[in-house]
């Protein structure tokens, strides 16, 4: 088929596969319908039928009662639009409520509340502008796109009960009570676009994509000369950064633009479309750093993770949220940092103490030393690829619901307060159609010698459930001897522990042996081509933005 003729075949599918979608349903609901004798519209059958696939069909088919329409695609973005006014009328009433807190911690909640809410409600418009733009060239990715950012809706909703922990009072039952609906609705918008993909994997219509990320994978490895920055969205110019001008550096001594990164920070125009590149000289940088939204595509790099250190000490003992403790907080998409470090200093005593926290899209790290204490990493939402990275901590040091993939990296097990025990890991996985887990492949996990200083042995697990559904991966992996026989932490009592997604495949090394694992339901044992869905290549559905960001990375299993 020429190139002409294919273009026109496929210019159609998205439209298609959404019909396709309806239609398939649809007859099963009229079939039902006749055998019951009941008449139902053409309307409310498409209704019904968009409907079908979501675990919450009663608020589902409420939120489409006035669309008056058999168009997929409109009762999509109508779904989608009932979610988005959910969550606003939430956030009007939580206003209410913020008003009347009495004490500090409760009214921070709600402050986490009015950020992560408003951005859910900012990814629920791309997506609905995702869905108007579908087109079957790019179909795969488009749908990549939309699970990612609709996993993230649910998060989000998710981060902002969590902020009520501890906190006095019932505000955080009011809170969790007005998005009830909200959430519902997020699963259920969830859940439609898991039927599209279930649809194309059955259809294998990956040919008619020219191969997608594949086609691009290729391109990469095989002649990377070819593959030039800008070429796709989310591509960063990081290969030959010595020879390139930046457009800020930060620099102490005054032999830079900037003395401190959020000056530079500060000077990246708004909804940032090109790559914006901050050389950050050697220097321990006291300051809390936030990427906004909208500050999109800043390539940050250092003189090395020795040498440049971004340097933090905010913590939960001190009354500081988990959410707003980080040092480096990145909330804007196609974020590259590399060759630096980023540090929490506020020690165990601190308790939840975040070194960096990442909620922005395509987020890429290379050659980054990420230090702390308990929760060093929050690795929130969206997808976010690390490489060659050390990551140092003691209690859930890597934890969050982002689909994250640690490849080639070295975890550093610290030393906690002596009457703790310490876990890698905490993924925070909610819905069961979420994009979220942790992955860790190559690299290998070890201690501090410090660790083995403590005056009674220091019990070390692979990692505990945050949440019901939490979801890791440990493979390919050299895991030290000092981990616990059973691997895996319970949180509290059995919670999760049947529904939860741990597994270990191909790992080596003293702490690697299985023979007295926890024989939970939701430990698997899982088969080649099931660890394969895990590796970067696969599991972000297309990686030209890692291939773009110009450093070591293998999409399949190494």
């Amino acid at each position: 088929m020429g190139d002409s003729k294919k273009k026109f075949a496929i210019a159609g599918l998205a439209s298609i596969l959404l019909v396709a979608m309806v239609v398939a349903v649809a007859v099963g609901v009229t079939r039902k319908n006749s055998a019951d004798g009941a008449s139902v519209g053409t309307s409310s059958k498409a209704v019904q039928a968009i409907c079908s696939p979501t675990d919450y069909k009663d608020a589902c088919e409420k939120s489409l009662a006035n669309a008056n329409s058999t168009d997929p695609k409109t009762l999509i973005e109508t779904a989608f639009n009932s979610t988005i006014d959910d969550i606003v009328s939430a956030v009007k009433s939580s206003a209410l409520l913020k008003e009347a807190a009495k004490d500090d911690s409760t009214k921070a909640a709600f402050d986490v509340c009015d950020e992560v809410l408003g951005t859910a409600v900012d990814d629920l418009k791309r997506s609905i502008s995702r869905v108007s733009e579908l087109d079957g060239s790019k179909v795969n990715e488009y749908v990549e796109d939309l699970k990612t950012w609709l996993s993230a809706v649910t998060t989000y909703q998710e981060t902002c009960i969590d902020a009520f922990e501890n906190t006095t009072g019932d505000s955080g039952e009011k809170m969790k009570d007005l998005l009830k609906t909200a959430r519902q609705l997020s699963s259920n918008a969830l859940a439609m676009v898991n039927d599209i993909t279930s649809l194309i994997s059955s259809l294998n219509l990956n040919s008619l994509n020219g191969g997608g990320a594949a086609s691009r994978k290729m391109l990469w490895h095989n002649d990377p000369t070819d593959y030039e920055p800008g070429t796709e969205p989310g591509t960063w110019p990081s290969r030959h950064l010595l020879s390139v001008r930046p457009n800020a550096v930060v620099a102490k001594d005054g032999s830079g633009q900037f003395k401190t990164i959020s000056a530079a920070v500060a000077m990246v125009p708004k909804k940032n479309a090109v790559p914006f590149l901050i050389y950050v000289k050697a220097g321990v940088y006291k300051e809390h750093v936030e990427i906004p939204k909208g500050a999109h595509k800043i390539v940050m790099y250092g003189d090395g993770p020795l040498r440049t250190i971004i340097s933090g000490s905010k913590n939960y003992a001190q009354g500081t949220k988990t959410f707003q403790s980080a040092t480096l907080a990145v909330n804007a998409d196609d974020f590259l940092a590399r060759d630096l470090a980023v540090e929490n200093t506020a020690g165990p005593e601190g308790h939840q103490a975040v070194a960096l926290r990442v909620s922005g899209d395509r987020a890429v790290f290379f050659n980054c030393h990420l230090n702390g204490f308990q929760d060093t990493l929050y690795a929130h939402t969206y997808r976010q690829f690390y490489r060659n990275c050390v990551i140092s901590g003691t209690i859930d040091f890597v934890f969050g619901d982002a689909l994250s993939i640690f490849q080639n990296c070295r975890f550093v097990v610290r030393r906690p307060m002596d009457s703790q025990a310490c876990m890698v890991t905490a993924q925070g996985r909610v819905d069961p159609r979420s994009q979220g887990a942790i992955v860790i492949q190559g690299g290998d996990i070890v201690a501090d010698p410090a660790l083995f200083k403590a005056p009674k042995p220091i019990q070390v697990y692979l990692g505990r459930p945050w949440k019901e559904l939490s979801r890791t991966i440990i493979m390919q992996v050299n895991i030290g001897g000092f981990i616990a026989p059973e691997g895996w932490s319970p949180w509290m009592g059995n919670f999760a522990l049947d529904t939860l997604y741990y597994a270990e495949y191909q790992n080596s090394g003293p702490g690697s042996n299985q023979a007295h694992r926890v024989h939970w339901k939701g430990i698997k044992h899982i088969n080649p081509k099931t660890a394969q869905s895990f590796t970067p290549g696969r599991a972000f559905g297309g990686d030209y933005w890692i291939a773009g960001a110009r450093i070591p990375y293998v999409p399949s299993m190494l």
